[in-house]
């Protein structure tokens, strides 16, 4: 039976909580009140703006500054072009930032920020005044300018005039003369703070004030000087966003350097004053000091030597630039390769973890590594062009991976590089995304499957063709274990590589080895074919995966005079011999851009198969991918990641010099090629 006096709307189990509800209902008014109040509500992804009870985004502020526009030129009240375009440029960025908040299904995904609002990231640390240096070196870049030229040019008269009260005249040239070289100074830092050097920041800061009280001493200019002080409170505000450091060491060093930097530029200057002044000691030390202020000095300078004042001006600035250098050069890169007891870490590393086929390319020896602070995790990469390219996935504990890369983000924002992985699986794509990284499709492994793999049936008939071809020639092959190979072995292989390659570069990165042998090496397996005089004429390169019996790839190399079909030859009998060692997948080649080749969807993947097309003659991608389709491989995407548009022809460069796949221009590059490797023999790499 129903209560009658119950309200029908509301649940008998709440009645209590109804009547509580309503013993409050003489603070209705208020609790109203209340929320329709203005308030500021904190929140992980920003802050939260509530007026009239209605929640305001920022598009919103936007779209109600177009709109007060309109009424403005309709009612006549605003005119000139200047302002109008002002105000619909900064009510079109307050849209622009905040797109993501006009449409339901993406809002309250972005975090807040004075740029476009992104996606927070889960292992990387998140500022949210990213745009700050950016816009601050564009302006200390303006007041710089603003100041030199107001220190160039005359005073205003009255204030002059107000300021002879109070100083001689001399003071006031004197002031003009500090300022030119602070705002030189101030106009090389803007670089530096667009490149987020904190030191860049203190600099900065400190030029700016003192430019502010120089420019009241020297013309009381308030302008410049309010404007110096509020750049210097900005950066100030937002120093967190300059977060590249610098060399703990760089700064004794520095601080050594830059006397004898300033004391070589005076020294320089004042000779070639001397030689061609030939004045007295005194009037030589005060014209140089005076031109090294780009001021007029005592001496005037005539025929060939009438523009000493602004070679001497140059040296300055060349003086100033080197001790700018000094100062904010950023955090150094490792330089020195791994030692041969890290490397014995790394290798532990791949094969209690290194399930991935490119897991055992880590330990070639031109890569650096990157440990998590509990080593059970770790990367290789390389700087190239500012970028630290990471080779393939990390290897390490599952559960420390993340934590390795919250290193790493960290690790190349101090040292003010860009960040990219060149050869990452679809498995670990997912854990470089939340890096803030965007993946680039960049080709397919070819994975043959050893136990189907089989020489019957027309489609494989090609390849069957040249192994029976060069089998009745009279030639074998064997597999062999490097360590038990002699010198007389390696230099036969040696020699196949040099005539296969030439003067060609070498290639490999991520997916080939620098070397034959080694103790760090003793897992792979070398498949050499002989004619039928015993003589060496190609041989592969392979090296395992751990955790599961598969093996990859590393080097294909055959002699240029051997016959066609050598390659296809010791395929084959590498996935029979491999087979009968109980070894279940072979990792060929890496195909460039396979799939839209052999597979595109829609017109813009067809038309970028007809570009690699047309670059296979200098990168070899369709005679590449024809020769790993012969073998019906399972193809396995690979992707190369890098952090924003702008930054990926950088990326591009960077992969294609380490890969050997573009010669890195270079003084030295030629000497560098004939050197021998370091085993003291020519190098075999793919």
């Amino acid at each position: 039976m129903l209560n009658p006096t119950a309200r029908p709307d509301v649940p008998q189990g709440l009645k209590g909580e109804t009547t509580r509800v309503m013993k409050r209902r003489p603070n209705t008014r208020w609790t109203r009140a209340r929320l329709l109040a203005p308030r500021l509500e904190r929140h992980p992804l920003g802050p939260r703006i509530f007026v009239l009870g209605l929640r305001w985004h920022e598009w919103h502020l936007g779209v109600l500054i177009v709109v007060i526009l309109g009424l403005g030129l309709a009612l006549g009240l605003v005119h000139g072009a200047l302002p109008i375009v002002l105000v619909l440029v900064g009510a079109g960025w307050l849209i622009a930032k905040d797109w993501r908040d006009i449409f339901a299904h993406s809002r309250d995904t972005a975090s807040w920020r004075l740029g476009f609002h992104r996606r927070p990231f889960p292992l990387r640390s998140f500022r949210r005044a990213d745009p700050l240096p950016m816009l601050v070196a564009l302006g200390v870049a303006a007041i710089a300018l603003v100041n030199l030229l107001s220190a160039l040019t005359p005073n205003i008269s009255w204030r002059g005039h107000l300021l002879l009260r109070i100083e001689p005249v001399a003071e006031l040239h004197l002031f003009h003369a500090l300022a030119i070289p602070a705002s030189i100074a101030l106009f090389l830092s803007a670089y530096y703070l667009y490149r987020r050097r904190l030191r860049a920041l203190q600099l900065a800061v400190v030029l700016l004030v003192a430019l502010g009280i120089v420019n009241l001493f020297k013309g009381l200019d308030f302008e410049e000087a309010i404007v110096d002080f509020l750049l210097a409170a900005a950066l100030l505000a937002g120093r967190r966003s300059f977060h590249v450091r610098h060399d703990p060491v760089s700064r004794r060093a520095a601080l050594m350097r830059i006397p004898l930097v300033a004391a070589a530029a005076f020294l320089l200057s004042l000779i070639l004053v001397a030689a061609v002044a030939r004045a007295s000691f005194v009037a030589d030390v005060r014209a140089t000091g005076d031109l090294l202020l780009w001021q007029p000095g005592p001496i005037v300078f005539t025929d060939l030597a009438r523009r000493m004042d602004l070679a001497i001006g140059l040296i300055g600035v060349g003086a100033l630039a080197v001790i700018g250098y000094l100062l904010f050069r950023p955090l150094a890169a490792p330089r020195d390769l791994p030692d041969t007891e890290i490397r014995a870490l790394a290798g532990d590393l791949v094969r209690r973890h290194g399930a991935d086929t490119l897991a055992y390319f880590k330990l070639r020896r031109d890569k650096h590594y990157l440990f998590s602070d509990d080593g059970r995790a770790f990367l290789g990469y390389r700087i190239e062009s500012g970028v630290l390219v990471v080779s393939g996935d990390p290897v390490g504990e599952e559960g420390a991976l993340s934590h390795l890369l919250r290193k790493l983000a960290l690790f190349v924002e101090e040292r003010g590089l860009r960040l990219a992985a060149l050869g990452v699986s679809e498995k670990l794509r997912p854990l470089f995304e939340q890096l803030g990284l965007r993946a680039l499709y960049l080709g397919d492994e070819a994975i043959v499957e050893l136990a189907s793999f089989t020489l019957e049936g027309r489609a494989i008939r090609k390849v069957r063709q040249s192994a029976t071809r060069l089998e009745k020639a009279g030639y074998r092959t064997e597999l062999a274990d490097p360590s038990e190979l002699d010198e007389q072995a390696f230099a036969a292989l040696a020699t196949v590589s040099a005539a296969r390659r030439g003067r060609t570069a070498e290639r490999g990165f991520s997916m080939a080895l620098d070397a034959l042998r080694g103790e760090e090496l003793r897992d792979t397996v070398l498949l050499i074919a002989k004619d039928e005089e015993g003589t060496v004429r190609g041989f592969l390169h392979f090296v395992p995966s751990y955790g599961h019996p598969a093996m990859s790839l590393s080097l294909m190399r055959r002699d240029p005079g051997s016959p066609n079909g050598l390659t296809e030859f010791m395929v084959v009998r590498a996935i029979e011999l491999l087979r009968q060692r109980g070894i279940e997948e072979l990792s060929l080649n890496f195909a460039a851009f396979a799939r839209f080749i052999h597979s595109p969807q829609g017109w813009l993947e067809r038309l970028a198969g007809r570009a690699a097309r047309g670059a296979d003659a200098v990168f070899q991608i369709e005679r590449l991918y024809r020769f790993n389709a012969k073998f019906f491989p399972r193809w396995e995407p690979r992707y190369v990641m890098y952090e924003r548009l702008s930054a990926l022809p950088r990326v591009v460069l960077a992969s294609l010099w380490l890969e050997g796949q573009m010669p890195k221009p270079s003084l030295h590059r030629a000497r560098s090629l004939r050197q021998p490797n370091r085993l003291g023999r020519p190098s075999v790499r793919q």
